[in-house]
């Protein structure tokens, strides 16, 4: 558990701002959005009021449950909330923080040394935007509950006699009036709550599940921190060294934990995060773990001799290739940038940052020249590769985007110029290629066919990437250009289109062009311009009528509907089998067609994923398919 601060925290702390007004009216400003996003998102709110006891030296047992009625209870054994009555607003301090927005221990220093929360807005908007919530304290002897429905409490806060243990209990059941589907996802919860336990080493997070007749539960907890944390991202891998090289310093009441490891593929993966709090666009705090990293493989790659007098320094991402790095660091005052709270701004951080990692890792490489001469010479063959990448790179990239003569002559493109109502489809094979393009619609369908399944780009580097034709006839289609030249401003279509054939062979290709986007185009998935084409699985015919169905399920049904005398059924495999009419009808008109988004809910199970299904070890692969081959119907991320 974390060293306890010192300072009081009662009813004096809690500090208010302003009212909860307009929560109801304007849900998505404050949660994102009233979808499954922010439906979790309430969850994870009440869940970071625990782990803000837990950073501060007094909870390490938090306990979630999604109950039976998909009500959530929250458990900690913190201190529990102050119910002693508010100075300034005359009712309890546990009343004001579930009632008031920006009220709450964040904002004064003594409550809380560093917290996560720090708009004050979790517990209030989440008891705003719930049917009801039941909050149940254990503090200083006694125990209290309070009920409120849709913000406001509906009995007084009673007493409930002693208790000898402290903490809180929240559980609340989130609106119906505000969300559509109220309908709590296990993994989206246990990635999340992983990645908490990971971030506060000790600290013990309970998952269940009580939905069903087998209750569900996950249990994390590592004793390793974010070092467990390097070793699960790199699960699977060949991995050196063989411990991950872990470091953790407090400077300036500026805690900060780092720790690494490479193995011997060719991504970078790089996680950072302030007060819990991922900062999915960097900040100081990663600058300073690149910069530092940078400058010690440079200085040990001269001395080694791995770089030669007359050889320019390695540039970052040739030291970076095959890195599995974790920065945390726990803050007082956290400058985010913006309220999605991606990026840190402190710009104090560097230099603490920097010098905490010139000092312990300069340390660990002078006292592991093996691993350190092993690192060298990664970023001695990716620089080579890098030169080889970049004679490749200009290969795609093409002048002026609008210049139909630099694009692939496969490509049958659109009329219109504007990407907005563009939209490309990738097809595969030259059969189907064939059918789509005279199916689609001109003015805004461009058909690119792709011929067999392109490199698996998990298991090659940058250059090899650059020399597969496919690939390079995919990104001068996109227009966007890749790596350092990617530039998402420049994407000719706005509606990237994965179509394959409903079939092993079709679900591989699939997973080959997403593992390509989501390892060198991500933004392309962040910002939701990949989909997945939904092509139908049957034809069924009865009476001159046409049924075109998807699932085996499907099928079933609508036998039974229609009965069997009479009705011709045909099974597509594959694309190229329909007509042009057939395939504008069910999979390229608008009007008709089912599409699925491709959705970057978590990067790191997206990593996970990526790695088990595409990386180099068959044997976690093959459990993964047995494990999942019955319920899962596409292995699409």
């Amino acid at each position: 558990m974390n060293e306890k601060i010192s300072g009081v925290y009662d009813a004096q702390q809690i500090q208010v701002l302003e009212g909860l007004d307009a929560v109801r009216k304007r849900p998505s400003m404050y949660i994102g959005s009233t979808g499954s996003r922010g439906l979790h998102h309430l969850v994870f709110e009440v869940v970071d009021n625990s782990i803000d006891e837990a950073m501060a030296g007094y909870c390490d047992n938090i306990r979630v449950v999604i109950n039976s009625d998909n009500s959530i209870t929250v458990k900690d054994n913190g201190r529990g909330i102050p119910v002693k009555e508010h100075p300034q607003q005359k009712k309890s301090a546990l009343e004001v923080v579930m009632t008031i927005l920006h009220a709450g221990g964040k904002f004064g220093g003594a409550g809380y040394k560093v917290a996560g929360g720090l708009h004050g807005v979790g517990l209030s908007v989440v008891n705003a935007l719930s049917a009801w919530l039941e909050v149940s304290v254990s503090r200083e002897g006694e125990k209290f509950f309070q009920r409120y429905e849709r913000g406001t409490p509906v009995t007084a806060l009673q007493k409930k006699g002693k208790s000898s243990k402290a903490g809180t209990v929240i559980t609340f059941y989130p609106d119906p009036e505000i969300f559509n589907e109220i309908n709590f996802d296990f993994q989206i919860l246990t990635q999340r709550l992983r990645e908490l336990a990971f971030l506060n080493k000790g600290i013990k997070i309970i998952l269940q599940d009580r939905r069903h007749e087998e209750i569900k539960e996950e249990v994390f907890k590592y004793d390793g921190g974010i070092s467990s944390f390097v070793s699960f991202l790199n699960k699977n891998k060949e991995v050196y060294p063989k411990k991950p090289i872990y470091l953790e310093k407090e400077v300036n009441n500026c805690m900060v934990e780092t720790s690494l490891q490479y193995n011997t593929g060719y991504n970078e993966t790089i996680f950072s995060y302030a007060n819990n709090i991922h900062t999915k666009e960097g900040g100081t705090h990663e600058l300073a773990f690149k910069s530092a990293l940078t400058r010690l493989i440079n200085d040990h790659a001269r001395r080694l001799g791995v770089l030669k007098e007359n050889q320019d320094n390695f540039l970052g991402e040739d030291i970076r290739e095959g890195l599995t790095g974790i920065i945390s660091i726990k803050i007082l005052n956290p400058q985010f940038e913006g309220q999605t709270k991606t990026r840190l701004g402190n710009s104090e951080v560097r230099g603490i940052v920097e010098s905490i990692l010139m000092d312990g890792l300069g340390a660990y490489l002078e006292q592991n020249p093996p691993v350190t001469r092993k690192i060298c010479e990664k970023a001695l063959q990716s620089s080579r590769a890098r030169d080889a990448a970049r004679k490749a790179r200009e290969l795609t990239r093409r002048k002026n985007a609008l210049e139909i003569n630099n694009l692939p002559g496969k490509l049958a493109d659109c009329a219109t110029k504007d990407p907005a109502e563009s939209e490309l489809f990738l097809v595969e094979g030259d059969s189907a290629g064939g059918s789509a393009k005279q199916g689609r619609s001109r003015h805004y369908q461009a058909i690119l066919p792709l011929r067999g399944k392109i490199l698996n780009v998990e298991k090659a580097r940058l250059d090899r990437i650059l020399a597969n034709e496919e690939i390079r006839t995919l990104i001068t289609a996109l227009g966007t250009g890749i790596g350092d030249d990617f530039n998402i401003q420049k994407l000719r279509y706005h509606k990237v289109i994965i179509m394959t054939d409903a079939d092993v062979d079709g679900s591989h290709i699939r997973t080959l062009l997403l593992t390509f986007f989501f390892r060198y185009m991500e933004p392309l998935i962040a910002m939701g311009n990949i989909y997945i084409a939904q092509p139908p699985l049957f034809k069924v015919t009865k009476n001159k009528k046409n049924y075109y169905l998807y699932r085996e399920e499907e099928l079933e049904k609508l036998m039974s509907e229609i009965g069997r005398q009479g009705t011709s059924v045909q099974r597509y495999k594959g694309l190229g089998e329909m007509n042009p009419e057939q395939l504008w009808e069910t999979t390229l008109n608008p009007e008709t067609r089912t599409l699925i988004k491709v959705d970057l809910q978590d990067a790191i199970k997206a990593h996970e994923v990526f790695n088990l299904l595409m990386g180099e070890k068959v044997e976690p692969r093959r459990q993964f398919i047995e494990e999942h081959a019955r319920e899962v119907r596409n292995l699409d991320i």
